[in-house]
């Protein structure tokens, strides 16, 4: 139960999300622990299991990419490899009827592009420049999609109206909203 929503911009990345730690809509609490983070030359916003975002920023290692390697080869390959390597090991990836099951999707911002890693471990890439995860993700999309071609509107004005809305209308999500901007490379 969150909204994260990405942005690519200029170049530049920004992810933000909400800080709500939800239990079956029975109970919320606000986390001090974020669900959005710079690591390295990355950005993530996680939802679901707080445990995999934990890993996330705290235990994973991501291997170098080799020269000339694409980035989108890099994250389905040794990349990915490593993220479900630390999931398995922590226990917080299982494998079920010869599948792969995690406790959340994540977006991640990465070299001026932002992608959706899904709980099965797919990397997804919209063609919008933008995306959203978590139970208050169409909410989110909506706004976004309005807004992605509005100039007079900051990145970050544009996400913080999209987490408001999706406050709004969803029991799961709660402020205060972290947004991370990750810088293009030069």
């Amino acid at each position: 139960m969150t909204c994260i929503v990405g942005l690519v911009h200029e170049g530049d990345v920004y992810i933000g999300g909400d800080s709500a730690g939800v239990n079956n809509l029975l109970d919320m609490y606000v986390r001090a622990d974020e669900k959005v983070f710079s690591k390295g030359n990355m950005v993530f916003g996680f939802c679901g299991s707080f445990r995999m975002g934990q890993l996330l920023r705290y235990s994973f290692s991501p291997p170098d990419q080799t020269i000339g390697e694409g980035d989108f080869a890099y994250l389905c390959g040794t990349w990915m490899s490593a993220l479900i390597e630390c999931l398995k090991n922590n226990g917080c990836a299982t494998i079920k009827d010869n599948e792969i099951c995690v406790g959340g999707d994540f977006l991640l911002g990465f070299n001026s592009s932002l992608y959706l890693i899904q709980g099965d471990f797919q990397v997804a890439m919209r063609v919008e420049p933008y995306n959203a995860c978590g139970s208050a993700s169409d909410y989110a999309m909506g706004v976004m999609s309005v807004l992605v071609d509005v100039e007079d509107i900051s990145p970050e004005g544009k996400i913080t109206m999209a987490l408001e809305t999706a406050e709004r209308f969803s029991a799961g999500v709660k402020g205060p909203f972290v947004i991370t901007k990750l810088s293009k490379r030069d």
